[in-house]
Order: structure tokens, then sequence, then C-alpha cells
């Protein structure tokens, strides 16, 4: 009268292939369907840069650039983006020398635990990138997602300034 009806388990570690360009370089990489873009890199890529933080989305340390605009890591789904071109703060130091936005942080002292500081400089790299010379309201702005517990942003507006002021000098 009863049957008994087996049900197969669902696949939990199923993956599938995405291939992504991370840093410039192509990729191809066997994930989980449900992982985020901040578990690809820090886990399946080694990327280890971009910090896990609040995980909802609300402190912008998990920042990478998606098709060169800010995107909070630990609320993508790496399939989502499957194809993309992905910037980390890995890839913002070229051939030996690190980024103006980098020397900049550093020389004004912009980070002191240094936690937040990738997702700061992937955010003010994108600024950058669309604004050469942007205002101080408009550094605010770009960055009103990061939050830092250490500088009193202060510092890491200046730095942001101070960056984009010797990358226009060496842009001419």
């Amino acid at each position: 009268m009863d049957q008994l009806i087996q049900l197969e388990a669902p696949q939990r570690h199923a993956k599938v292939m995405a291939s992504y360009i991370v840093n410039g370089e192509p990729l191809s990489v066997a994930i989980a369907p449900n992982a985020t873009l901040l578990e690809i890199l820090r886990e399946d890529l080694g990327l280890t840069g971009t910090k896990h933080g609040c995980e909802l989305g609300e402190c912008g340390t998990c920042t990478v650039l998606v098709d060169g605009v800010p995107v909070l890591s630990c609320l993508a789904l790496g399939l989502s983006h499957r194809d993309g071109r992905i910037d980390t703060v890995e890839g913002m130091a070229r051939d030996g020398a690190l980024h103006p936005l980098q020397d900049a942080f550093a020389e004004l002292g912009a980070a002191q635990c240094g936690y937040c500081t990738p997702g700061f400089l992937i955010a003010a790299n994108a600024l950058l990138a669309a604004t050469p010379l942007p205002s101080r309201e408009m550094i605010k702005e770009a960055l009103s997602g990061n939050l830092c517990r250490c500088t009193g942003y202060l510092k890491i507006f200046e730095a942001v300034e101070l960056a984009a002021s010797r990358m226009a000098l060496g842009a001419s």
C-alpha cells in the first residue's frame, strides 16, 4: 500500500566551468554554482587582496571592478559575471611599480590597519578612470560605500586627490 519513493539527493559539490579575465589574464576555473565572486577570487584563484568583511554589502572591503564598474563581490554570484573582466587590488601595480593610488595611500598614511584599503583603492581607481580630477565631494561620494574604522577618512580623501594630481601631471 505505502510506496517508498526514493529521491536522488542533490549533488552538493557539483561544479561548473567559468571563464573570466582577471587582472588582464584569461582564466577558467571550476566553481560551485552558488559561489560568490569573492569566494571564487579568494578560495579558487588565491587572490586574497579582496577581503571578507561584513558579507552583507555594507562595508566595501570586497569591492572589485567588473567590466570597469565597482561591484561588491560578496553579493555577486560568480556565474553572473562569467566572461567578465575582473580587476582586483593585485592587478593595480604594473611592472613592479605601485599604482599612484597605492603610492599616495602609503605616503600619506591613508591606511592604518589596512583591511579596508583594497576596497578603497579599487573604488578610487574606478573614480579616477571616469573623472581624472574629481572634486572632494565627488571623492566622498565615490567612496561612500567603503567603511574604515581607523583613519577618519581625511587621509584617504587626500591620498586620492594626491594620486589624481600626480596622474594628471604624468598624462600630460
